[in-house]
């Protein structure tokens, strides 16, 4: 096995993370940049550190997700440079983005339990949308007549809202104030495809509590 100094370590992670469109773990890095070479995790954590503070006065920063480590522009830089993703920035109906908060704070739950929280019928486009994003899944079903299948929010959801686990979720409230600012969010360095979303119409505006 091959040794590496603390800095060309440190310009390996930090290239590796730039490169990559998706979050990086300790783990991916052991197993493949890092793999040829003789190195504990103590060393890369405490790269990880450096990195950190490196970026931290800067435009960019270095933040963990629950997936692994990445790049992302400052959130307060966001009003500027949603501009230059406008006409590609998926929307999101109310509706949508309620269902999604039910989902992040009640889970594992069945789509008639959403339902019976907001009053009105979950359209199929909803859900078949949120999980083309891969923001939820089928975790399990329900032990009831019909057994209807239990959703719950993926790795993918956390890292779209930079959050290393669901304890990270702020208050419902501020959640989806965080969804409603999303739509025109470019935080994201590598940003993820558009999509298009199949939107439903339903302007309902029941509370998630």
């Amino acid at each position: 096995m091959k040794k590496i100094n603390a800095e060309q370590l440190k310009q390996l992670i930090e290239a590796t993370i730039f490169v990559s469109d998706q979050p990086v773990s300790v783990d991916k890095l052991k197993n493949t940049v890092l793999a040829d070479f003789t190195v504990s995790d103590k060393a890369i954590q405490s790269a990880l550190k450096a990195l950190t503070l490196d970026y931290a006065p800067r435009g960019i920063q270095l933040v963990e997700v629950a997936s692994g480590y990445r790049f992302q522009s400052l959130d307060s830089l966001s009003p500027w440079l949603s501009r230059l993703w406008q006409e590609t920035s998926p929307k999101y109906s109310r509706a949508m983005l309620e269902t999604l908060a039910l989902i992040a704070y009640r889970q594992p739950i069945t789509r008639g339990e959403i339902e019976q929280v907001r009053g009105v019928a979950v359209s199929s486009n909803i859900i078949k949308t949120l999980t083309e994003r891969e923001w939820i899944k089928v975790v399990g079903h329900k032990e009831v007549p019909g057994r209807p299948a239990l959703y719950a929010t993926t790795k993918q959801f956390l890292d779209y809202f930079s959050l290393k686990s669901l304890s990270d979720l702020p208050n419902a409230d501020d959640f989806m104030a965080a969804l409603d600012a999303s739509q025109n969010s470019t935080h994201v360095l590598h940003t993820e495809t558009s999509q298009e979303a199949a939107g439903d119409s339903d302007n309902h505006k029941e509370s998630i509590h």
